[in-house]
């Protein structure tokens, strides 16, 4: 074996958590494996400044490890500055569990990990994402009481696709008055790619506006089936970033907005609920910014999902989530303002506040 390549090999074991890009002064990364149920997953906590971390478990068949590291490192920042932005009581965490969801998912597996989210003894909370469903939250509760987003049944709040679709919709109609002036979405092509709970609502709503809806996925039959309910138009073609449209609303997973995508697409507003939308945040921002796009942050427009599961922590009434949600719509607008007062992107707009909430709770726990 050559010096080199034992260079390359102690470099990976030396920096395995904190070498990595994706690592922002996360407070605990916890790597869960049970070999009798096949579970391995990573739990990121990124900041309990404001609250105990909450934020969902995605279930993904990852390429491999590392980047299953970098998507709960990523997803768990994402959700201490959506929690922040949102004006909630809460920190940012989330949890990945390795493997195909439709195969690979058991009981047993779910239990288990429902144990180690125990161990963490109410540092973090876990609820449903990728991969997951309510079903899969209230195997998880009958083991810890750590968890949200459990059936309505056994007091919990339930499935927060509905709300989060609510909020991404406000979200973009603040978009599209901020961009066109107006709010009114008749006529305005809107293409809709991933089309699961979250974006099949959102469907819905555009629909009910009037909006040319063209919806695209990785699913045919969902398609099929999306497309005859609400009568939109499925995308046939062979690069939805060169597609004439008015909003791109990516609703499936991240890092859709990137140098090459983002030098074709010819949308002037960008709102969805995918989460970590930018491939790289202060690049890919800049170059929206330079391109006159208005793109609303993705953690403060989908965080309808987050203020749904809040009511299990602290008890609020249906209207409460209803406001709570409606009001994304006009810290959208604000973020845009303050972006343009201060020569910032959206993004970095959103960030700085959030970041200014946790800042002020920081130097209030110090007194």
């Amino acid at each position: 074996m050559t010096s080199e390549i034992l260079e390359k090999k102690d470099l990976i074991k030396a920096d395995p958590v904190f070498g990595q890009l994706s690592f922002n002064d996360h407070e605990q990364v916890v790597f869960c494996q049970d070999k009798d149920t096949g579970l391995k997953a990573i739990i990121g906590i990124h900041n309990t400044v404001l609250g105990p971390a909450l934020g969902g478990t995605r279930m993904w068949s990852y390429k491999s490890e590392w980047d299953a590291l970098n998507d709960v490192l990523r997803l768990s920042r994402g959700m201490t500055y959506k929690a922040a932005i949102t004006g909630l009581n809460l920190g940012g965490g989330k949890a990945v569990i390795i493997g195909d969801a439709k195969t690979e998912k058991t009981p047993e597996l779910m239990k288990r990990f429902g144990e180690f989210v125990h161990t963490l003894g109410g540092e973090y909370y876990t609820a449903e994402d990728v991969g997951m469903d309510t079903a899969d939250m209230d195997l998880v509760r009958t083991v810890t009481p750590y968890v949200t987003g459990i059936s309505e049944e056994i007091g919990g709040a339930g499935n927060p696709s509905p709300i989060t679709a609510y909020g991404v919709f406000m979200g973009l109609k603040a978009a599209a008055k901020y961009q066109f002036g107006t709010d009114d979405l008749k006529g305005k092509k809107v293409l809709v790619q991933g089309i699961g709970h979250v974006g099949e609502t959102l469907v819905d709503y555009l629909t009910k506006e009037d909006a040319n809806v063209v919806i695209a996925d990785i699913n045919e039959e969902r398609l099929q089936a999306v497309s005859k309910q609400y009568n939109s138009t499925i995308y046939r073609g062979a690069d939805i970033f060169d597609e004439e449209m008015d909003i791109y609303a990516p609703c499936a997973l991240g890092a859709t907005l990137n140098d090459e995508s983002i030098a074709k697409l010819k949308a002037r507003v960008i709102a969805g609920a995918a989460n970590n939308q930018l491939a790289d945040e202060n690049r890919h921002g800049a170059m929206l910014k330079d391109k006159g796009i208005a793109y609303a942050p993705d953690f403060l427009i989908n965080a309808g999902g987050i203020i749904n599961v809040y009511t299990e922590l602290e008890a609020r009434d249906r209207d409460w989530i209803t406001k709570t949600t409606e009001n994304i719509y006009n810290t959208t607008l604000d973020i845009f303002k303050h972006a343009e007062q201060n020569g910032l992107t959206s993004h970095q707009s959103a960030l700085s506040i959030a970041q200014q909430r946790i800042n002020d709770r920081k130097k209030q726990n110090k007194n």
